[in-house]
């Protein structure tokens, strides 16, 4: 299912729908997914005493991402003032993600991954900022 055609379906949008919005809620939540990913991969590592910090960012971060697509994607209403500061922290915690990853990820693909994910989301966060207010 296309987050585009789901939400250009919703009768308070009437087709019209936000092109940064809906990236950032496709990138989000593919961020979730990439991190709670990478925490699990993370934990059967020999060395997971290594990984704790990786492995909280990553749960933060998928937390925060899951959340703010989830607050997103919702059309009816409005709670702009929310939904931007939401959408700040999860830049901030892609930030912080991509940058724990990728401190591991020439050890560990699935790190690699996941920095490129977070990297990903704190763009589309960065893009979908002004169009929320």
């Amino acid at each position: 299912m296309s987050v585009q055609a789901m939400i250009s379906t919703h009768p308070d949008v009437e087709g019209n729908f936000s092109a940064p919005l809906v990236r950032f809620i496709e990138s989000a939540l593919a961020c979730a997914q990439s991190c709670t990913t990478c925490a699990d991969a993370c934990l059967a590592e020999e060395k997971v005493a290594d990984l704790r910090q990786c492995i909280r960012l990553n749960l933060d971060c998928a937390d925060i991402c899951a959340a703010a697509a989830t607050m997103a994607s919702r059309r009816t209403g409005s709670n702009e003032a929310v939904l931007h500061a939401t959408v700040e922290a999860c830049a901030r915690a892609c930030e912080a993600c991509a940058e724990e990853c990728g401190g591991h990820a020439e050890m560990h693909e699935h790190c690699r991954i996941c920095a490129e994910a977070c990297r990903d989301c704190a763009e589309a966060c960065r893009a979908a900022l002004p169009v929320i207010g």
